[in-house]
């Protein structure tokens, strides 16, 4: 940051910035819980000497919370992966079922946006298609910030709702799906190979937010990848050409976690471990009828505070996963 020319580039030099912000709060947490651990240790040396029931109390508690922060320290440690610390770009599908699978969507939509906000992370629409009659068909955001990409890989998969749905006169019991995808975001040069002539190219109006201007010309871009079927769209600029900008590194991410799935699939197969990928190998069930309660299947984590789950407070499901796939 002391180097000539450092703020030459406005980008440039706000991406340094806000590495080495993230560095400073990884240090930062490492001192607060070594001088933690060191007066804890303390507190035990008086014990042995002079055995006090209420030091005692107050040193089980203090080894508590002391323990919280290692657990979360620890975890944020080994989200090590090529682009974990990487902003990331998560896809909110509907699935069949009409109005009563986007309403579902429209609900995990809050939930990802009120867990990122808890974490201080930027939310931005990129994509958004809305249902027919409520909730919507798929939406694209941009979740700004350290290690969103790390976290929110754990999310991937199809998420399975059972309640008594509030579009059925009758009051029936109705079972929705909607499917998330998570990508790494990249931001300028990343070794990608993307051959511009395997890539399609679709211009069309925006629907959403933007103003007249927007939804006046034909700024929005749909892109397709030929080789892989890959589709990603952008409407979020007012240029044509930032649009574009901004879809080719969504074309990106998304080429890459193609690649990480192929990976995947290979060992799994090499495991003998196999999974149809499909609406019914849902990843994590949702259930507010007839009783509260929502379980990971992948971890058998499972909490029956059904609110708090929609209010964002996931945390309980990622950390569970990514510890699995680290043991």
């Amino acid at each position: 940051m002391l180097e000539p020319g450092f703020w030459d580039s406005q980008e440039g030099a706000q991406k340094v910035i806000s590495e080495s912000n993230a560095l400073k709060d990884v240090v930062g947490e490492y001192t607060e819980l070594t001088d933690e651990q060191e007066n804890l240790e303390m507190t035990l040396e008086l014990l042995r000497e002079e055995n006090d029931a209420e030091m005692q109390e107050d040193l089980g508690v203090e080894l508590k919370g002391f323990k919280k922060k290692l657990d979360a320290f620890e975890l944020q440690m080994l989200l090590s992966d090529e682009f974990d610390s990487n902003s990331a770009v998560l896809e909110l599908h509907s699935g069949a079922g009409g109005t009563e699978s986007q309403d579902w969507a429209s609900m995990l939509l809050r939930m990802y946006t009120r867990w990122a906000e808890h974490r201080g992370f930027k939310v931005e629409t990129l994509d958004y298609q809305a249902g027919d009659e409520a909730g919507v068909k798929s939406v694209t955001l941009s979740i700004k910030g350290h290690n969103a990409y790390g976290y929110l890989k754990a999310e991937k998969g199809v998420h399975r709702l059972v309640r008594i749905s509030p579009f059925d006169s009758s009051g029936r019991r109705h079972t929705s799906f909607s499917s998330i995808e998570v990508m790494p975001e990249f931001e300028g040069e990343v070794d990608i190979d993307l051959k511009m002539e395997d890539v399609k190219i679709d211009t069309y109006r925006s629907s959403g937010a933007g103003g007249q201007h927007v939804n006046t010309t034909d700024s929005a871009v749909r892109m397709t990848h030929i080789p892989t079927g890959a589709i990603v769209t952008c409407q979020t600029e007012r240029s044509q050409i930032k649009n574009r900008d901004r879809a080719i590194n969504l074309l990106k991410a998304k080429i890459y976690q193609i690649r990480v799935e192929e990976e995947e699939a290979r060992l799994l197969e090499i495991r003998g471990d196999q999974k149809e990928i499909g609406w019914g190998s849902q990843i994590r069930s949702y259930v507010f009828h007839p009783y509260s309660m929502v379980k990971d299947h992948r971890t058998s984590a499972e909490t029956g505070n059904v609110s708090a789950v929609m209010d964002g407070d996931i945390d309980l499901f990622i950390n569970a996963y990514l510890r699995s796939r680290i043991s």
